[in-house]
């Protein structure tokens, strides 16, 4: 916007605050020399001049997240949107796969790519309407909700798509790449604004609003808040979604110790806390008379919440005149939120932003959609391959019957954007194939049941599989079965289509099983029966072409599982028990898994050699580097996703048998030996004393582990920890 707009829009403001106000109480108009509009001054003198020339009504305003446009200040309501594997907007954009697909690669460089596609797309939509008011399509704002970094302890969760698995250390890894993807590389400048959900202990859907989480002291930080932890200090996230539910009987929208002990003072987080939607509303309704809006209202803003709903602008006037919400800490809120739509730029000429020039061209590009293509290939985990069945000999290949209710079906999640053209595994086998090459294809079963048309069709699949050379079925789950508001009520197959894989197999043992869905499926029968499985998850825009190209061995699968395949539904503790020591997580699971965490295989195989630490011994507060030989002993280039786990020997308290500290993707060519080197301080060592409140590191010794997952570990040493 040029210099000559603002004034004009500033003038125009202040009529209209006279209109609304009245001309007796209309705020003076803001000169073109007021300091928040120097784009040279410091940002935290810009942010306190403008808070300082704000009326309490327009500080109400400013702090709900739908609110009016603050017209004497030309600060237009921002319109927040989502970007989980995709930008949500009425038009096409780039679609990538689910983010537990994307978490699956193991690739945080390849992760921060992905999310440097979104923030592209998300700044180039904000610039074509920015640059021409007229532009197609539903304007956009640039505070991102995204993203969604609980910790997937519980299986049944709806909303595992979202989550990037159940390790706090691959989920850190994965949110600090995505926040810094999101909100761009400029020191002065966000492209957009990230915001960290849901904030903390969330992950079951059923009740949520009123669920009440009782986790003890330990696991909180342990478990629920490292990831969260990272995210702030090192991703440097703006922004963070307090969840519905209590935390040991405190709401986290009225939680002091939540928002303000640990996010802002402990981590510095200089930004904003926002609700969820409806936030107060849920306090309110859970407490019922006993809490009245302005009083829910006062303690959400005093307990270190920043941004919400119209309960905030309708009430924070009065909560202030009574006394309930303090102005100091009514300035902090207003001072947060403008401090990051400062970083936006929405107080600047738009020209003088350096994301402005992202261009709309951008948007759902040829390039983007490569890299969609690269993360869903890199997401596909081979789960078992019994006489290398697989990769399929193109040359050996005459008929192909694809089956399975989730052949040709495109399964997207929520808070992602529309495709423009996304290919099917069916559509994908028929474009990847040999000339020449018949594909047949059949339903055989359903999702949500054995219906009559269904179940008539299953006799006719099971003719197609006994007449082909291969038979592919794809199986899983779609949006009726994980999704938000409601959880999965059991880990097995829904519908028929276990009854469908068994037929399918008797009548061809040539046959591979896709699983595609989200959270783990215990699907013993198929280990123990399938000559080859791979997990493809919900692939995103080229998931056809991408599992085609593993299929017939084009693409090397190098995926690995970010979260433990239970053998049984017996093996996972009451959904209630928040302390994962009692059976939950790769960490402490109760007997063998189906499939362990960090498992995937490979067309080739890779050897571990020389296993080596830095020092045998360290102090407390020391660092150990381990360095470990891998090589590639096979006939096929491939990506090995090597792994580095500890285990504490004795402890006071139930440690982990394993813990994920460190992992890296690296390609080999047949032959190729690479020393791989992880940096190990021994603050990654430290429990939580419930004790002292803090972490420690108790001295003893510490078994150092590194392999192809937590379950095929191939090295081991162990490392001396004493006291400083």
């Amino acid at each position: 916007m040029t210099r000559p707009t603002l004034l004009l829009c500033l003038v125009i403001g202040t009529a209209l605050s006279a209109a609304r106000l009245g001309a007796a109480d209309a705020p003076a108009a803001v000169p073109a020399s007021a300091l928040y509009l120097n784009v040279s001054a410091p940002i935290e003198a810009r942010v306190a001049d403008l808070v300082s020339r704000m009326t309490l009504e327009e500080k109400a305003e400013a702090l709900n997240h739908v609110g009016p446009t603050l017209a004497r200040f030309n600060l237009r309501a921002d319109q927040w949107n989502q970007c989980l594997n995709g930008v949500d907007w009425n038009r096409p954009t780039t679609l990538f796969p689910s983010c537990v697909g994307m978490a699956a690669t193991w690739n945080v460089p390849l992760v921060k790519t992905v999310a440097t596609v979104l923030s592209d797309e998300a700044r180039a939509i904000y610039n074509g309407w920015h640059l021409d008011p007229n532009a197609p399509g539903d304007h956009k704002g640039l505070i991102y909700r995204a993203p969604v970094i609980n910790i997937e302890r519980n299986p049944y969760w709806g909303r595992n798509h979202e989550a990037w698995g159940e390790d706090p250390f691959l989920t850190g890894r994965m949110a600090v790449a995505y926040v810094q993807g999101l909100q761009g590389d400029d020191p002065l400048h966000l492209k957009i604004a990230a915001t960290l959900k849901h904030y903390a202990v969330n992950n079951v859907e059923t009740g949520r609003k009123t669920l009440n989480a009782t986790v003890s002291e330990r696991m909180l930080h342990e478990y629920w808040l490292p990831h969260f932890k990272e995210a702030i200090i090192e991703g440097g996230a703006e922004s963070v979604m307090a969840s519905y539910n209590a935390i040991n009987g405190t709401h986290n929208n009225i939680n002091h110790w939540l928002l303000t002990d640990v996010l802002k003072n402990e981590w510095h987080h200089d930004g904003f806390v926002v609700s969820d939607l409806g936030g107060v509303g849920s306090v309110v309704a859970d407490r019922g008379a006993r809490l009245t809006v302005v009083d829910a209202v006062a303690q959400s803003l005093m307990a270190g919440c920043d941004f919400s709903d119209k309960e905030f602008q309708a009430n924070i006037p009065a909560a202030v005149q009574a006394g309930k919400l303090t102005l100091e800490r009514l300035n902090d809120a207003v001072t947060r939120v403008l401090r990051v739509r400062m970083k936006l730029g929405d107080f600047d000429p738009f020209e003088s932003d350096p994301y402005s020039r992202i261009s709309p061209a951008v948007i759902d590009s040829a390039a983007h959609r490569a890299v969609a293509l690269q993360v869903s290939q890199q997401s596909i985990v081979l789960l078992q391959n019994r006489a290398s069945l697989l990769p399929l000999d193109r040359a050996k290949l005459k008929r192909i019957a694809v089956l399975g209710p989730l052949a040709d079906q495109i399964e997207t999640n929520n808070y992602n954007g529309k495709y423009s053209t996304a290919i099917s595994p069916l559509q994908g086998l028929k474009d990847r194939a040999a000339p020449g090459v018949e594909i047949v294809s059949a339903v055989g079963a359903t999702l949500a049941g054995a219906a009559n048309a269904v179940a008539a069709d299953l006799p006719a699949a099971v003719a197609l599989a006994r007449d082909a050379d291969a038979a592919i079925l794809f199986v899983g789950t779609n949006r009726t079965i994980e999704q938000e508001n409601h959880d999965r009520r059991s880990l097995a197959l829904p519908g028929n289509q276990e009854a469908l894989v068994k037929a399918v197999v008797a009548a061809n043992p040539r046959t591979i099983v896709v699983l595609m869905g989200a959270g783990p499926l215990t699907v013993p029968w198929l280990k123990d029966n399938v000559p080859a499985m791979i997990q493809a998850w919900w692939p995103g825009e080229e998931g056809g072409h991408a599992i085609a190209d593993v299929l017939f061995g084009d693409v090397n699968p190098a995926g690995r599982l970010p979260h433990t395949v239970y053998a049984s539904e017996a093996q996972v503790p009451p959904i209630n028990e928040y302390d994962i020591t009692k059976g939950f997580t790769y960490m402490y699971v109760n007997g063998a898994p189906l499939f362990p965490f960090g498992h995937g295989l490979s067309y080739t195989t890779f050897g571990y050699n020389k296993l080596n630490l830095s020092s045998g011994a360290i102090k407390a507060d020391g660092v150990v580097n381990v360095s470990v030989e891998v090589a590639n002993t096979g006939a096929r280039a491939g990506d090995e996703v090597v792994q580095l786990y500890v285990h504490q020997v004795k402890s006071r308290v139930k440690v982990p048998a394993e813990e994920l500290r460190g992992f890296r993707r690296v390609n080999l060519l047949p032959g190729e030996i690479r020393v791989l080197t992880f940096q190990l301080p021994a603050e990654k060592l430290a429990i939580w004393d419930e004790t002292t409140h803090a972490f420690v590191v108790e001295p003893g010794t510490f078994e150092v582990m590194v392999g192809a997952s937590s379950g095929d570990l191939r090295l081991r040493q162990n490392l001396e920890v004493t006291a400083n």
